[in-house]
């Protein structure tokens, strides 16, 4: 059997995640530290796991309806109005997915044809690309600069929007770089856009991991924007339910019909026990979530000062779980230095050109995990900068 043949080319020229590359890699040796995976240390807060179970005692175990449950559509509903995101119909606007990549999946796929391109923002999470072409896409990539805080200015969106362009990508809260749009910034790139069929995929996965005094802005809030957007996100960062696969879209009745169609046939609907707790993530657990954040935010100043003690230039992360410090001074690649990394301290961070070619000269690491387990992983950060030629004494 030739599989060249059989297999899809479009697959086949797909390269694996430079997430997952470097996890695996390190699962395979002893005594390795890890703050590769963005996956919250936090068990999931009693009160969501104490639904499931009452489900599954419950034999509440059928399928729901393909858009999903009800009465979770209406939580997810009552939970963006209360957020500002905007008002939204559980009926008609609303689609409960597994987990967020599926609804940006479903999303791009419902509304790409061949050659339509769409805009990618990198540095950003790895599976925007690959999703875009495996719809027949063209990606569109603007590299985010250092200099500009890593946000999409609207002379760069300005510059990629063609007669071709069928939706932007807007990835904020970043991963990996931990940037955030503003308000004001958000206002320019809506300007650009009020007048043309473009839609904004806003990613918004860690909408509610955000510190200080900035916080989170929906673009689907700004006016003459609701039409246009289709807001994702779900429940893996916030409620630290990863394992639950669940998240969910909202947006115009039209394209969230269309994702249906494509949902109900290759998924039929989202795990029901999920879907059965997640109904108490969003209505009762709002106290879980700011203790998360409070220690995400305790750990996020540990290790931006860990970076820059250790030489390594790190902009302070505004939303997300993830530093992005620079390593240009070690004068390594960046996969060359998170293989030296693994192989001589046993410590595991990701490239930053897993997340597009604009993260050369950058790792992301992720302050998800223990204190305990982010200061050791700094002490040997540091001792392996030390000991690069140019940094030794």
């Amino acid at each position: 059997m030739d599989y060249n043949r059989i297999l899809t080319r479009t697959v086949t020229e797909i390269k694996p995640s430079g997430i997952r590359k470097f996890f695996d890699l390190a699962e395979s040796m002893s005594g390795v530290i890890s703050l590769g995976v963005g996956e919250p240390d936090f068990a999931t807060p009693w009160k969501i796991r104490a639904a499931g179970i009452e489900a599954l005692d419950g034999g509440r175990t059928k399928y729901s309806a393909n858009r999903g449950l009800l009465s979770l559509r209406r939580a997810v509903c009552d939970y963006l109005l209360k957020k500002g995101v905007g008002d939204y119909d559980p009926a008609s606007e609303v689609l409960i997915t597994v987990g967020g990549s599926e609804a940006i999946d479903m999303t791009l796929r419902a509304v790409i044809s061949p050659g339509d391109e769409v805009i990618i923002p990198q540095p950003s999470y790895v599976c925007y690309e690959p999703l875009t072409r495996l719809a027949g896409g063209v990606p569109v990539i603007i590299e985010t600069q250092k200099e500009d805080g890593f946000r999409l200015t609207a002379k760069s969106l300005a510059a990629a929007l063609t007669p071709k362009t069928k939706a932007l990508v807007l990835p904020y809260p970043c991963n990996p770089t931990g940037a955030i749009m503003e308000k004001e910034h958000l206002e320019e790139l809506a300007a650009l856009l009020r007048n043309r069929d473009i839609l904004v995929i806003s990613d918004e996965i860690y909408a509610e991991l955000t510190y200080g005094d900035k916080k989170h802005v929906s673009i689907a809030s700004l006016p003459g924007m609701r039409e246009r957007t289709v807001v994702i996100n779900g429940f893996s960062k916030t409620f630290s339910m990863t394992g639950w696969r669940l998240g969910y879209t909202v947006g115009p009745k039209e394209i969230i019909s269309a994702a249906v169609k494509i949902h109900q046939y290759a998924v039929m609907c989202a795990p029901t026990l999920s879907q059965r707790a997640a109904v108490v993530a969003l209505t009762e657990c709002e106290d879980d979530v700011s203790f998360m954040l409070e220690e995400y935010d305790m750990r996020r100043r540990l290790m931006v000062n860990g970076f820059q003690k250790a030489g390594l230039p790190c902009q302070n992360p505004s939303g997300a779980f993830y530093a992005f410090p620079s390593i240009c001074k070690t004068g390594l690649s960046s996969e060359e230095f998170c293989e030296r990394l693994l192989l001589q301290e046993r410590v595991a961070v990701v490239p930053g050109t897993a997340f597009g070619r604009g993260g050369e000269g950058f790792i992301r690491a992720s302050y998800c995990y223990s204190v305990e387990h982010i200061k050791e992983a700094l002490l040997r950060i540091s001792r392996f900068v030390s000991s690069l030629p140019q940094n030794a004494d």
